[in-house]
């Protein structure tokens, strides 16, 4: 039975914004039109319709991931410090309606992405399926679902670039390289800072099985080091400017510092240091990629 508390239209938005996880949304609108600004050139013009149709398409199918998830994940949900106060557990929103949610926004986001051509389509609608039906399940299985959750996270720039080159190309395939060897120590450093909570939902991550943080701290660190070659791969490739390469040389030093530090001592205060540099690193290195510069 789908029971929820009674609430304003106001309070509805709200939960509904909290149910879509609005911020990550913003992380999503910026990588996918940095593809899209990246793919842009004389013989493939920026068309600004497209963009906004993208972006927005794109950031509701990321919308619909994450309401899919959570009403998949509630029972674990509940039983975390972190997660307990989302909508489902609290009994803000009912499944049902979480459900019906999650799914009108993917019919949503497939008909805003309709007109920017089968490809940004295909990508956002099975980047919906394999973070709903793949990743969110292998979760209380293996610790491997940190990768199959990195590809969901490196899908957006290929939608971007995929709109304006109708095609997935080398640099479609560059963009999305960095955002998945990105993902790695950030969602690492993330869960060794989280370990316990995750263990009480059951979750499978790589600390669950690592219990002195070596293992993790070590992978933790090649993911860093593996950030700067691949970033640099964007200058090489033609598409970035002098700027962006050091700038990307810049914060891929600094997050192998972090690394390191994690590495000597794995604690909470040196994971959150990776974590908090892989927040710098992205929309600084992200932002003189569209810059040109």
């Amino acid at each position: 039975m789908d029971q929820t508390n009674p609430q304003s239209e106001n309070g509805l938005f709200r939960t509904a914004l909290e149910l879509s996880k609005a911020r990550l949304s913003i992380l999503v609108v910026w990588t996918t039109a940095t593809g899209a600004i990246a793919a842009g050139s004389e013989n493939h013009p920026l068309d600004w319709k497209i963009l906004l149709l993208t972006v927005t398409g794109t950031a509701l199918a990321a919308a619909s991931a994450s309401v899919l998830n959570q009403v998949i994940e509630a029972h674990r949900d509940a039983k975390m410090e972190r997660t307990e106060r989302r909508p489902i557990p609290r009994g803000a929103i009912g499944p049902v309606s979480a459900w019906l949610l999650g799914l009108t926004l993917a019919v949503a986001s497939a008909g805003l992405l309709w007109p920017t051509g089968w490809l940004p389509l295909a990508l956002s609608m099975g980047t919906i399926l394999l973070y709903a039906a793949v990743y969110t399940p292998m979760k209380p299985l293996t610790s491997l679902n940190t990768l199959v959750g990195a590809v969901v996270g490196a899908v957006p720039p290929m939608i971007g670039w995929a709109s304006v080159r109708g095609e997935v190309d080398g640099g479609a395939w560059v963009l999305a390289g960095i955002l998945f060897v990105w993902q790695i120590p950030h969602f690492l450093a993330l869960a060794w800072m989280y370990r316990d909570d995750y263990a009480r939902g059951g979750f499978q991550m790589l600390p669950a099985v690592d219990p002195d943080g070596v293992l993790t701290s070590r992978v933790t660190l090649i993911g860093s080091l593996a950030l700067i070659p691949v970033s640099l791969s964007a200058f090489l490739a033609g598409f970035a400017g002098p700027v962006y390469a050091a700038m990307a040389l810049v914060c891929g030093l600094l997050m192998v510092v972090r690394s390191l530090r994690m590495l000597a001592e794995p604690t909470r205060d040196t994971a959150r240091g990776v974590f908090l540099s892989s927040l710098l690193h992205l929309p600084l290195t992200l932002g003189a990629l569209a810059s040109g510069w």
